[in-house]
């Protein structure tokens, strides 16, 4: 006759032999994920902890720690009228691009999505940005912008509109790189939307069509509900990227006139690089880093109740 005693030995055996099966599932999978880790680690999350550590000193050139100064840099940040004009700045920027390249982009996805004799060819058109380098593109429109030789000024003199000091005008230099960046970015939004579009069921719409919606009620009734994911995840990364914009300020601009276009990420590059206070930079880098971080958090919090994703 079994014990008590007995039936708990048979009972445990199992629950071992699972334990040490999911264990060994476990550490395969960590072996298959090794290389990523290793390089996440080396290139993301160490970066991350030097720098939060580079914050709370007093950082040189080549990386010398002088000494412990706690606090100072963030206390320093909120004091600054340069740092508060660099955020208005960087905030303003956001504001310029992403709603515009976003609505940019998806006007020429829907235009592309139609089923029209060589639209193929104006598919390459609209994405052929995707293989414009930021150096490349930013040198185009330094042309573009040229206060007396520029395409953009010529045009205004042919309409009998004065000139604009595109990049010299503080009032014109940021939204100029906005603009920029904008063109920059609509390659990319446009293939990932127009892949939204594609994956729309075709029977949603002959079904629409057949109880009579119009164009425009088929639009906001079907396309964007079922594209907002798309968007969802297009908006994301858009603000992410025009908060990290370094390359075409610093050909067009270098943060000026008079610091109008001295956004966060340029004024980090300012401290470290020109001015050798990595300390201070690494503060910056910080902040930003927690702006992204909310930002985004709280895209998630709103946005994502607008999102259809059936």
């Amino acid at each position: 006759m079994m014990t008590k005693s007995d039936a708990a030995v048979i009972e445990t055996k199992p629950r071992k032999s699972r334990y040490h099966s999911q264990l060994k599932l476990f550490g395969s999978g960590m072996l298959y994920l090794l290389p990523a880790l290793v390089l996440l680690s080396v290139f993301l999350f160490y970066p991350i902890i030097k720098t939060l550590y580079f914050s709370f000193f007093d950082v040189g050139g080549g990386g010398i720690i002088n000494g412990f100064v706690g606090w100072d840099h963030y206390s320093t940040l909120l004091h600054s009228e340069e740092f508060l004009k660099s955020m208005k700045g960087t905030f303003l920027f956001v504001l310029y691009t992403v709603p515009l390249e976003i609505i940019l982009s998806l006007f020429l996805a829907i235009i592309a999505s139609e089923k029209l004799k060589g639209i193929g060819f104006f598919r390459t058109i609209f994405s052929s940005t995707l293989g414009v380098s930021v150096a490349a593109g930013a040198t185009i429109f330094l042309f573009l912008y040229h206060p007396s030789l520029g395409v953009l000024n010529n045009i205004l003199g042919h309409l009998g509109i004065d000139s604009i000091d595109w990049l010299t005008n503080s009032k014109w230099a940021l939204f100029s790189v906005a603009l920029t960046t904008v063109w920059m970015h609509i390659g990319i939004n446009f293939i990932i939307l127009l892949g939204g579009l594609q994956n729309i069921s075709q029977e949603l719409y002959e079904s629409a069509q057949i109880d009579g919606a119009g164009y425009w009620a088929r639009l906001f009734k079907i396309t964007i509900p079922m594209l907002s994911p798309v968007l969802f995840f297009v908006t994301i990364i858009a603000v992410i990227g025009a908060f990290q914009t370094f390359g075409q300020i610093d050909i067009l601009t270098s943060g000026g006139p008079a610091g109008a276009t001295n956004i966060i990420v340029y004024s980090i590059y300012q401290q470290a690089f020109s001015f050798g206070n990595f300390g201070y930079a690494s503060a910056q880098a910080i902040v930003l880093f927690l702006i992204i971080l909310i930002v985004t958090i709280i895209q998630f919090r709103i946005g994502e109740k607008k999102v259809h994703y059936q």
